[in-house]
């Protein structure tokens, strides 16, 4: 919502907003560019008369005090994803969709496109190297790049965001079941999916991940009024810790690594190609790219000891990231820390999908916080469930984090690759610090 703020802001419009609690990157940003409110906290007497639009962020509540009042005066009332779209109904609009990768998939066309020349307006979720803002909305630009996110749109819509931006191109990364609390099996998580590939716009391109089964299953004959494009890995090979991408005649030098990123990388040569973009340019571009922020990202390293946070959380990803880890670097011990942190991975009857996804690692931990578990308003689990979910009985798991720390700065971690992943922040651990106090 701040990102959008100062991309309304950079445009002319007149910005103001109100939240009950305003945290850091969030609060320096809004006060750089004088948006910051006054004082946190609702008040309804911020609404008037005088306003043309609010936007409504998931984190107000419906009996909102300002929403209330912009009902009762009838001012325009849009959610965050119903105004990306009145921003961009005019242009052409391209979505990435899935349980994982879209944030990856999303900063490499946005790279490419960047590299190229090309202008564009975008919306993704992670902060990338080489821009500014989260959120960027032109009068020029001709497209839009979204990442396409299936969680609800706002506390009195339960659609899905990507349901509105009805993409003129979309992909889709693949279906993992997540938001257990939102979507209650895996059929009703699946159907919208299939509802997002009906959004798509007539005589436009759906794209998937077809080594996906569920996407193998439900994206071809979906559709007649539609082009349907499928991608897979793409040849690649490892030489002395550096991943090549070959094509045609040539060996592509990569930063990224790993068979998801690199299918990740198919996914958004495909998006580019139905943007004009040559795949000769596109592969030149890409060699630059270093990754998003928190995906499997270098933060701490010396010649024997690598850290990597990833934001891996869902069972198949988990998986996915430390197979990478383990094929990058096959000379090295891999100790994987996974963070339950989600409701999905904290609930009790979701622990069994972790069954077996931790295995290829060396030393495997999990940590997770009680004290989450009560903001969640979950049932509590044990340190003996996690194990028994994830069936790895030598699985460390930790629930104070000074104690996880501990465990980093008294371990031998020489030739090793540590990787931390979550998409919290293990309650403030500081992971660049682990391989400097280790012995």
């Amino acid at each position: 919502m701040h990102n959008l703020a100062i991309a309304l802001h950079k445009k002319g419009y007149s910005i103001s907003g109100s939240d009950d609690e305003i945290f850091e990157p969030s609060k320096g940003r809004l006060a750089k560019h004088g948006l910051l409110p006054a004082e946190e906290g609702w008040d309804a007497g911020r609404i008037t008369g005088e306003l043309d639009a609010v936007i409504l962020g998931m984190h107000a509540k419906a009996d909102n005090p300002e929403l209330l009042r912009t009902k009762e005066l009838g001012i325009r009332l849009f959610s965050y994803p119903e105004y990306l779209y009145e921003q961009s109904k005019n242009k052409k609009r391209i979505v990435i969709g899935g349980s994982h990768g879209k944030t990856t998939i999303t900063a490499m066309i946005l790279h490419v496109l960047k590299q190229v020349g090309r202008d564009c307006d975008y919306m993704v979720g992670a902060q990338l190297e080489g821009f500014d803002v989260m959120v960027r909305l032109t009068e020029e630009a001709d497209c839009m790049i979204f990442e396409g996110d299936e969680y609800l749109t706002s506390p009195i819509d339960r659609r899905p965001k990507f349901h509105l931006y009805m993409p003129d191109i979309a992909l889709i990364s693949g279906i993992a079941w997540d938001h257990i609390n939102v979507f209650p099996t895996f059929e009703n998580y699946l159907d919208q999916f299939r509802i997002f590939i009906r959004c798509i716009t007539p005589g436009g391109t759906l794209i998937y991940c077809q080594e996906d089964g569920e996407l193998a299953e439900i994206c071809p004959g979906s559709r007649s009024d539609i082009q349907i494009l499928p991608y897979v890995v793409p040849d690649y090979y490892i030489q002395e810790g550096k991943t090549y991408v070959r094509f045609k005649e040539l060996s592509i030098p990569l930063q990224v690594f790993g068979k998801h990123n690199l299918m990740n990388l198919n996914g958004a040569r495909m998006v580019c190609r139905q943007l004009g973009i040559d795949d000769r340019d596109f592969f030149n571009a890409i060699q630059s790219f270093k990754g998003a922020s928190k995906r499997l990202e270098l933060i701490a390293g010396i010649e024997t000891t690598k850290v990597f946070k990833d934001f891996a959380h869902a069972p198949s990803k988990v998986s996915a990231t430390i197979h990478a880890v383990k094929e990058q670097f096959s000379g090295f011990r891999v100790v994987a820390c996974l963070e339950l942190h989600t409701f999905s991975s904290l609930s009790r009857e979701f622990l069994s999908h972790y069954r077996d996804s931790m295995v290829e690692a060396d030393v495997a931990m999990v940590y997770f916080s009680p004290h989450a578990l009560q903001l969640k308003r979950l049932a509590p689990i044990t340190p003996e469930q996690v194990r028994e979910g994830f069936g790895t009985p030598d699985l460390e798991v930790y629930t104070d984090s000074a104690l996880l720390t501990k465990r980093f700065h008294d371990g031998n971690w020489n030739n090793c690759v540590l990787l931390m992943m979550s998409s919290g922040n293990f309650d403030g651990m500081n992971l660049t610090t682990l391989i400097h106090s280790s012995k």
